[in-house]
C-alpha cells in the first residue's frame, strides 16, 4: 500500500484563490486590505518567510508594507512601530516574524499587537478564543493543518488523534481545533513514554517536533492520515519532515510531503486571516 499525497500547494492556491476573491469584493466596497510584517535582524530563514510572504499578499491584492529592523533594534523600538501600526488604518494586520533577537522579549511584543490585528493568533486574547471555541483567528499553521485533513474526506469526528509536540505556536491550538471537530485528543512530548505505541493509534497524526525523520513507517497505524509540520534541513542541505517519509508513506493512507505539504498552507491561511480582520474592522 502507497499513501496518497496530500498536495499542500494545490490546496493553499484555492485558499489564496478565494481570499483574492474576498479582497476584490472589499475592493469594490472601497475597502483595501493590508498586511505589515515586521522583520529584524537577518536570519536566512526569516527572511525566505518573509519574501514568500510578500509574494502571497501579490497574488491576494493584498497590500504588504515591510519593517525591515537592524539586529540592534531596542524593545522599546520595536513596541513603538507596533503601536504606530495598531493605530495605522490602512493596515488591518500586523506579523512580527519570529524568532525575534535576544534583548527583545517575544511575549512583550506579541501582547502590544492589537488582537483585532493579530493574524497569526499568538495574543492571549486570541489563543484563549480559540480555547473555548469563539475565535476570529486561527493560528496560520495549524488552521493549515485542518484544511489539509478535511481535503482527504477522512472526517475527524470520532478518531483518534495524535499530536507530537506542543509548541504553543503549533502544538496545542492543533490539539484543541481537532477537538472543536470532535476528535479524540492525545498530547505526545519529550516526557511521553511508549511514543511508538501511541503514534500507532492514531486514525489521524500531526508530527510537529522539530526532530528530523522522528516519525518511522512502523509508528504509524495504516491506513491513517499523516500530517507532517517539521521543516530541518539535513547536513546534505535537503530538506525533510519529523516524519521518515519513505517508510511512512509505505504504510499511512494519505501523508504530507516535505516541501509543498504544510509549508504553502500557513501562508495561504495568512492571507485569509488578513481578509477576516479586514472585514472586522470595516463590517
Amino acid at each position: 500500500m502507497t499513501a496518497k499525497i496530500i498536495d499542500g500547494k494545490r490546496i493553499s492556491a484555492e485558499v489564496k484563490a478565494r481570499a483574492a476573491e474576498e479582497v476584490k469584493k472589499l475592493n469594490e466596497m472601497g475597502i483595501s486590505v493590508g498586511l505589515a510584517v515586521v522583520i529584524v535582524g537577518n536570519n536566512p530563514a526569516s527572511r525566505i518567510y518573509v519574501n514568500n510572504k510578500k509574494k502571497a499578499c501579490e497574488t491576494c491584492g493584498i497590500i504588504s508594507e515591510e519593517y525591515a529592523l537592524p539586529e540592534e533594534t531596542t524593545e522599546d523600538e520595536l513596541l513603538e512601530l507596533v503601536h504606530s501600526l495598531n493605530n495605522k488604518k490602512e493596515i488591518n494586520g500586523i506579523l512580527v516574524q519570529l524568532p525575534l533577537p535576544k534583548q527583545i522579549d517575544e511575549k512583550k511584543i506579541i501582547a502590544a499587537i492589537s488582537p483585532k490585528k493579530d493574524v497569526d493568533a499568538f495574543h492571549a486574547i486570541n489563543v484563549g478564543n480559540i480555547m473555548i471555541g469563539d475565535f476570529d483567528f486561527l493560528p496560520c499553521t495549524p488552521s493549515g493543518c485542518m484544511e489539509l485533513i478535511q481535503s482527504t474526506g477522512v472526517s475527524i469526528e470520532g478518531k483518534r488523534c495524535v499530536v507530537v509536540g506542543r509548541s504553543n505556536i503549533v502544538g496545542k491550538p492543533m490539539a484543541m481545533l481537532l477537538l472543536h471537530k470532535n476528535g479524540t485528543v492525545t498530547i505526545c512530548h519529550s516526557k511521553t513514554k511508549e511514543l511508538g505505541e501511541i503514534c500507532r493509534t492514531a486514525d489521524i497524526l500531526v508530527a510537529a517536533v522539530g526532530r528530523p525523520k522522528m516519525i518511522t513507517g512502523d509508528m504509524i497505524k495504516p491506513g491513517a492520515v499523516v500530517i507532517d509540520v517539521g521543516m530541518n534541513r539535513l547536513p546534505n542541505g535537503k530538506l525533510c519532515g519529523d516524519v521518515d517519509f519513505d517508510s511512512a508513506s509505505q504504510v499511512a493512507g494519505y501523508i504530507t510531503p516535505v516541501p509543498g505539504g504544510v509549508g504553502p498552507m500557513t501562508i495561504a491561511t495568512l492571507m485569509q486571516n488578513t481578509v477576516t480582520a479586514a472585514k472586522i474592522q470595516n463590517m
